[in-house]
């Protein structure tokens, strides 16, 4: 059954009754809906079990829901979770003013596999490892984001066991994490890894300064989304195949040929 299909059956439309869309005047939401409401993958691949593997989270364009990319049998598809969790939305979303979508189709996207390496620049990265190494690695991380420290130690280790290794980390914050965009300001307007770290052991963290300018996070977060970016940790291998999620050293250390 393909993942259309599937989606079609598990159609339920959200009731504007509903108390995840019940607002009150004196309090409640008044900007950032990500900072009151939130949904991990664990959680939504809790829910959505029956659909298929979840891959990525992020808010939709639209309050009160958010937006997951959920693959079966090698497609993608993306779906709608309302802020209660309880209701499913399936379908293209539309702006009525305009009449155009104000959101990806539930329908199924190829996935993207391998990307030219030689497309992801490396200005406006972080540096890990031998900046003269022949094996060269892009990783999209998000300063907020659990995974991202996950593999952040596993790449510190990589780089201790092969001399050969230049990990190039591309500051990739997602909406779903509200404070993530400020913090990548400042630790690539200062170019540190210690801050980067900083943000993972969850210390305080300064805001943006002067120097601190949007343009370099900005241009990653365009190269990201055009390629078909849309999860963090993302790896690009040397060969361009692409790796979402979390890799073990030793696993990257095999796929990059070894010492």
């Amino acid at each position: 059954m393909s993942i259309a299909v599937r989606l079609l059956v598990v159609l339920c439309v959200i009731s504007l009754g509903s108390p995840a869309f019940a607002m009150n005047s004196g309090s409640g939401c008044g900007g950032e809906c990500a900072s009151c409401h939130s949904l991990s993958n664990q959680e939504a691949a809790a829910l959505l079990k029956d659909l298929g593997q979840v891959k990525a989270v992020k808010p939709a364009q639209v309050r009160g829901l958010f937006e997951v990319e959920v693959e079966r049998n090698g497609q993608t598809g993306v779906v709608f979770v309302d802020y209660g969790k309880k209701n499913l939305i399936a379908g293209q979303i539309f702006d009525i003013a305009t009449l155009k979508p104000a959101g990806p189709a539930a329908e199924p996207r190829k996935k993207v596999e391998r990307l030219d390496p030689n497309l992801v620049p490396t200005k406006d990265s972080l540096l890990m490892g031998n900046p003269n190494g022949k094996k060269r690695l892009f990783v999209f991380t998000d300063p907020e984001c659990p995974y991202c420290k996950m593999l952040h130690a596993e790449l510190k280790k990589l780089v201790e066991q092969d001399p050969e290794v230049a990990i190039y980390i591309k500051l990739y914050p997602l909406k779903m994490h509200p404070h993530a965009y400020d913090k990548a300001r400042v630790i690539l307007g200062e170019g540190s890894l210690a801050l980067l770290e900083r943000s993972f052991a969850g210390e305080k963290f300064p805001a943006p300064g002067a120097r601190d300018g949007k343009k370099g996070v900005d241009e990653t977060m365009k190269f990201a989304e055009t390629y078909g970016i849309n999860s963090t940790p993302t790896v690009i291998l040397p060969d361009g195949k692409i790796l979402p999620g979390v890799r073990p050293a030793r696993e990257l250390e095999q796929l990059l040929g070894g010492k």
